[in-house]
């Protein structure tokens, strides 16, 4: 058995439907505890976005936290993982991804929350928050084994999966096919962009994701409106066919080898948790750092990224590459999205993706590197920070010369095992969640009741 076959039988093992089963099931759980929170404070999370307090202690904006998170999160997951996903688990995987999503909502508000009650001060004086201390502080400290667990496999996925690897592979594809520049040259601009901004800390990496990350998100999202603009009389049919694979499969068209409920099934849920992290325990590492007194008002920030990572951004993806039929085609990876966009603008789409791209996966680069390096601070201490810098700086470099396969395959590994600890704390310490969260309402409707006395 090659490695390669080895590599396979491990990710499936982890991503069997035990881990799918709790991941989803958690979502579900929080949602029927929240009551439905990812749609009933939908509004007011919207609207926190830019009007939140700021008043409570953090190193960071509420917005910047969430920027942060969003840069971590809008990456190579949207734009190359979801060409994966349909072009394995077929035009059906991407309502699996919605329905992953949308019950993840709940799991990354929960997150949010527990990040700013369980939170601590560093030796530097900085906010450090995330898994390993709610794990720690709420649960206790014979659960500490778990947080080490979390804190190893964060330490991995952001060298060896969603933090270097893939992301520098994307870039290089797609600079690569948009420019013809030699994937070595973009590599190393690439690992010297990254070093001169982590080295700067939690503030440089938040304001350069507040300017790229809306920015690059609003640019995409008219590229893609362009494509289902072109092919706007194909819109229902492609609906159709994307609930009908959801539920019966789909059968070889063109290139397309053919795919099954349960390849849609598993692709659509991983391929959607790579992207948006919810239950990774990620994102609660950057919602740590923002300036609140409220756990749960970072919680319904939090729950925007995904909302807007998964609901708008993957969502027009997919529909882009179902829409103009590329999914069919031999093509894999960011060259697929290329096609698509090339379909619509044949000079300029497939510059402007490579561009794209680049930003997302740039930005997602330097959220991991910030979520490693808290881990390693969790285990290591303060003093070893720039150890663990100059590590992801090299495993950056490393990235452009490994294959896209075995990238993938390693991520999908390491991003299973990061989950684990996490959705077993989230369930413990949902009793604290659910307290938050009413204790946060009440404050809410007391405060909308004063208002109204005062108008009156």
């Amino acid at each position: 058995m090659d490695f390669l076959n080895l590599l396979n039988k491990v990710d499936s093992f982890i991503w069997g439907p035990p881990l799918l089963i709790l991941l989803v099931g958690t979502g579900i759980y929080l949602t029927i505890k929240l009551r439905l929170i990812q749609i009933m404070k939908l509004p007011k999370a919207l609207k926190l976005i830019f009007k939140a307090e700021n008043n409570g202690s953090g190193d960071i904006s509420s917005f910047g936290a969430l920027c942060t998170a969003l840069a971590a999160t809008i990456g190579t997951g949207n734009i190359v993982g979801v060409a994966t996903s349909i072009k394995t688990g077929g035009p059906g995987a991407l309502f699996w991804m919605w329905l992953a999503a949308f019950f993840g909502m709940a799991t990354k508000y929960s997150e949010g929350l527990l990040a700013i009650k369980f939170r601590i001060e560093d030796e530097n004086n900085q906010v450090s928050g995330g898994p390993m201390y709610y794990i720690v502080n709420g649960m206790g400290e014979k659960y500490r084994p778990l947080a080490v667990f979390f804190a190893v496999s964060g330490i991995l996925v952001a060298l060896l999966g969603i933090g270097t690897f893939s992301q520098v592979n994307s870039i290089t594809d797609s600079v690569q096919g948009a420019f013809n520049i030699d994937s070595k040259i973009t590599g190393i601009v690439l690992t010297i962009c990254v070093t001169l901004v982590i080295f700067r800390g939690i503030q440089s990496i938040s304001n350069v994701a507040t300017k790229i990350v809306p920015f690059m998100t609003v640019i995409y999202i008219l590229i893609c409106l362009t494509i289902l603009g072109k092919y706007y009389t194909l819109i229902p049919e492609t609906f159709t066919l994307i609930f009908k694979s959801a539920f019966t499969g789909q059968a070889a068209l063109g290139g397309f080898a053919g795919a099954t409920v349960s390849m849609a099934i598993r692709n659509g849920i991983a391929r959607g948790v790579f992207s948006n992290e919810s239950g990774l325990g990620s994102a609660p590492i950057a919602a740590a750092a923002a300036k609140t007194k409220w756990p749960a008002e970072q919680g319904l920030i939090s729950m925007i990224g995904t909302f807007i990572d998964s609901m708008i951004i993957c969502t027009l993806t997919g529909v882009s590459l179902i829409i103009s039929g590329v999914w069919q085609s031999d093509l894999n990876g960011a060259i697929m999205t290329q096609s698509a966009f090339a379909s619509v603008l044949p000079n300029l789409g497939p510059i402007f993706l490579a561009v794209s791209l680049s930003l997302f996966a740039f930005t997602t680069i330097l959220g991991w590197s910030y979520y490693g390096e808290r881990c390693f601070e969790f285990l290591f201490g303060v003093k070893r920070i720039n150890l663990f810098r100059i590590l992801f700086v090299l495993m950056v470099l490393l990235g452009a010369f490994l294959k896209l396969e075995m990238v993938w395959i390693i991520a999908d590994i390491v991003n299973g095992l990061m989950a684990l600890p996490n959705l077993i704390a989230l369930l413990s310490l949902s009793p604290i969640i659910i307290s938050e969260t009413k204790l946060y309402l009440n404050y809410l409707d007391s405060k909308t009741k004063l208002d109204n006395k005062n108008i009156s």
